[in-house]
Parts: structure tokens; C-alpha cells; sequence
């Protein structure tokens, strides 16, 4: 579906009248004020200095790696007239800024238009916003008219604009995509979007990196480094942590800025609580925390369906992933030969592109490993589940080098495997 099928569903959506005639959630429009004690994260708001010059820059990372907070942060500098060089440092010219935070709810071309025209209709418009009395029309004009019209006002109007959508993953209507690309393709010079999501939009990303024109932060980007999760945890939280504990939550947590959050919180409790037993919930920290538990739950696996979950599970035994080894391991006969993919394959690809706390192990996309404490969250949920699925799925085939791709023996609680796997195209695999 093309711009002009943007269009079409414009023109006989039902809700169209309705998106015009009930009240907008104005906190919807608000932008975020920075919450006290954030970590200085200096590196990662020069970048979003950077991104500023060029016409999209994306922010792209699994929950909770403080993509929302880092980008209130940098609003409050912009906005102040500072840039990453810190207090003083004049920002010129200081930008407009209008902020969309989206939800499911605006997963129709109608209510995402309707608070688009909002969000920027605080700007110094000279004469009023042409574009937006066009998109109001009944029925409306063409999409390409009114944002055209839209981008010529904004140049018109001279001054820096930048529009943060916010959660934009809850976006998936062709329409709404296919038009924000027109926009992006056709900003003027002070013209700005930034999107936030936990997965890649279907933009043309590739061309807006050939052109020089696409800025991106992702989750290797926002991970925290040691020293920053040492400000943290001790500095923010005050938890008083020898290096050691601080160097093994980095490493555990690989940098998930929810996640030392979250051992930070548990940690207070233990220090309050049983400080003796401070370093021994440290060195025990895993995916299983009450915290972690329930927020993975309920912000990552409660969204995916069924076959996703089951997939999560069944292959979360595995030290690294790929497509023919999580075939055999979830019983599909795998390992094509004629050039196609086998389905493991896809899954994997899907996983990555949605940010589903999976990391690949080479460029060619064919090795993965899941974050560590997602991982631990997965294993503990298939054995309370399904025990006996546990076991079959922990007997790799006798005699292959599959066996190292296992991470550890089956445990003696469990009962015993009901099948082999069945040993195909194991040669090469680890």
C-alpha cells in the first residue's frame, strides 16, 4: 500500500468523524520532564545532537533500555538552549519541540493524523496551519496533499522543528508507515523526526543511511557501560558496592539499564534487611528476580503470540541459536537444502528485527544468543510449564557436536527423554 492507499483508508474509515470529534489525552503531547538522578549519559546526547542535522534519527531497543528518559533528557537541554557540551553551551538555533506519545489506540490513519495536527499546533504558525484545516475536510483531500502542504508550511515557517513519536512499535497499519515515509523523504532543512521503538519501523532505512540523512541509537548504543553502571548503582542508588559487585551486575545484566535498576532496587531491600547477605544475592542475581521476572512477563512475552512464546521457550535451552539447530531441537525436519529458509530461520530474523532481547553473533544472521537474563526468565517458565517437554528437549542426539551448543546436562528432577532428536545436519553446527 502506497501513499494513495493511505488515501483510500482515509476517505471510507468509519472512524474518521470520530477520530475529528473525541477529545484528544492531552499528556499524550507533553514532553517528558527528566526524573531526578539520571546517570550523565554525555556520549549519547552528542549523538542526538548529531541526529538533529539529518532528516530521522531512530531509537531502537528492547523495554527498558531508557530510550523515553535519554530522550527527555536531550529535550530538556534543547529546549533550555544547551547541547552535550553541557550548561552554557548555546544550541543554535534553539528548536521547536512536539512530542507524540503513542499507543495502540492510534493504530488508525485518522487518530494518528488527529494527534499529529495537535502536537504541532502550538508551533508560531504565521498564518494559521493550512495543511491541518485541509485534513480536517470531509471528506479529506489526498494525503499527499495535505502533507505536502504540511512540509511546505514547516518551511515556511523557518524555524527548527523536531516531532518525536514515542512507542511508535504500537504503530502497524501500512497506511500510517507508508506516509510517514513520505514526510521523512520530503522534510525541509529544519524539519526533524525522531522515532522511538522497540523494533525497526518499515522505513527506508537503508536508503536514509546511503543519503547521510538517518542517525541511529540502538540498544548497544544505550546499554550502560561499567563506569555508568557504577554511578548507578552507587552513586544514584547509594549502595555502596565493591568493584567486583559492580563489574559481575554489569556482566550479568550485559548493561540493561532496567535491569540494574531492578538489582538495585532488590539490593536496598537485602542491604535493609540481611546486609551480610549482600555479596551472595550479588553473585545469585539471575532472570528468576521477582523484578526481572515480572517485567519481562508483563512488557516483552504477555505482547507476543503463542507460537512466538513457544518458540522463546523451547529454544531458550540453547547456548547459541541458529536456524537448523533450533529446527531439530523444536522437532522440525529442518536443514533445506533447495536454497529456502527453513522456519526457525525466519523466527530468528523476526526476533531481531522486533528487539526481543536477541543478539546475533555474526553479520551473516545465522548465529544468536538470547540477553542472559531473558534467557534465565524463558528456562525457568518451561520447567515450571512443561517438565516433561523439558526433558526431551535437554537429549541432544549421542555422538554429535551438537552437544555443546547444550547448556548443561539434563537435571536428575526431570524425567527422562521420550525421544531422540533427530539427527540431522548436525555437521558444522558448533
Amino acid at each position: 500500500m502506497g501513499v494513495a492507499g493511505f488515501r483510500a483508508v482515509r476517505a471510507i474509515s468509519p472512524s474518521y468523524n470520530k477520530a475529528m470529534t473525541t477529545p484528544l489525552l492531552t499528556t499524550k503531547l507533553l514532553v517528558p520532564q527528566p526524573r531526578p538522578g539520571l546517570v550523565g549519559r554525555p556520549r549519547l546526547l552528542a549523538k542526538l545532537d548529531e541526529g538533529a542535522q539529518r532528516a530521522l534519527t531512530l531509537v531502537c531497543a528492547p523495554a527498558g533500555y531508557g530510550k523515553t528518559t535519554l530522550l527527555a533528557e536531550w529535550a530538556a537541554r534543547q529546549l533550555a538552549g544547551t547541547d552535550a557540551g553541557g550548561p552554557g553551551v548555546l544550541a543554535a538555533p534553539r528548536p521547536n519541540f512536539c512530542w507524540v506519545d503513542l499507543d495502540q489506540a492510534d493504530n488508525c490513519p485518522d487518530c494518528f493524523l488527529s494527534y499529529l495536527e495537535a502536537s504541532l499546533s502550538g508551533l508560531p504558525w504565521a498564518s494559521g496551519m493550512p495543511w491541518a484545516e485541509m485534513a480536517e475536510a470531509v471528506p479529506p483531500p489526498p494525503l499527499e496533499v495535505i502533507f505536502t502542504a504540511l512540509i511546505n508550511d514547516l518551511h515556511q515557517l523557518g524555524l527548527p522543528v523536531t516531532l518525536v513519536l514515542d512507542d511508535y512499535q504500537c504503530v502497524s497499519e501500512p497506511a500510517i508507515h507508508e506516509g510517514l515515509a513520505f514526510l521523512v523523504d520530503h522534510l525541509p532543512p529544519n524539519g526533524h523526526l525522531v522515532v522511538v521503538t522497540r523494533e525497526d519501523p518499515p522505513l527506508a532505512l537503508a536508503r536514509l543511511r546511503a543519503r547521510g540523512q538517518l542517525v541511529e541509537v540502538r540498544a548497544d548504543d544505550l546499554r550502560f557501560s561499567l563506569d555508568e553502571a557504577e554511578a548507578m548503582l552507587n552513586q544514584v542508588n547509594r549502595l555502596e558496592l565493591g568493584s567486583q559487585d559492580v563489574a559481575r551486575l554489569e556482566q550479568r545484566t550485559e548493561g540493561w539499564v532496567a535491569g540494574l535498576q531492578m538489582a538495585a532496587l532488590a539490593l536496598k531491600s537485602v542491604a535493609e534487611t540481611r546486609p551480610a547477605d549482600t555479596a551472595a544475592y550479588v553473585a545469585g542475581f539471575s532472570g528468576t528476580n521477582r523484578y526481572i521476572l515480572d517485567y519481562l512477563a508483563e512488557e516483552v512475552l504477555r505482547h507476543q503470540p503463542p507460537a512466538t512464546q513457544a518458540f522463546l521457550y523451547e529454544t531458550s535451552i540453547l547456548l547459541t541459536l541458529s536456524g537448523p539447530l533450533c529446527d531439530a531441537v523444536i522437532g522440525i525436519d529442518g536443514c533445506a537444502t533447495d536454497g529456502a529458509r527453513p522456519p526457525s530461520q525466519q523466527m530468528l530474523e523476526e526476533l531481531e528485527r522486533a528487539n526481543l532481547f536477541l543478539r546475533p553473533l555474526d553479520s551473516e544472521r545465522r548465529w544468536y544468543r538470547y540477553h542472559q537474563l531473558f534467557g534465565d526468565l524463558l528456562r525457568a517458565r518451561l520447567e515450571q510449564q512443561q517438565p516433561v517437554r523439558v526433558a526431551e528437549l535437554y537429549a541432544p542426539p549421542p555422538g554429535t557436536r551438537a552437544r555443546a551448543c547444550w547448556p548443561r546436562p539434563l537435571p536428575r528432577r526431570w524425567p527422562r527423554p521420550t525421544r531422540p532428536l533427530p539427527p540431522t545436519c548436525w555437521s558444522g553446527w558448533c
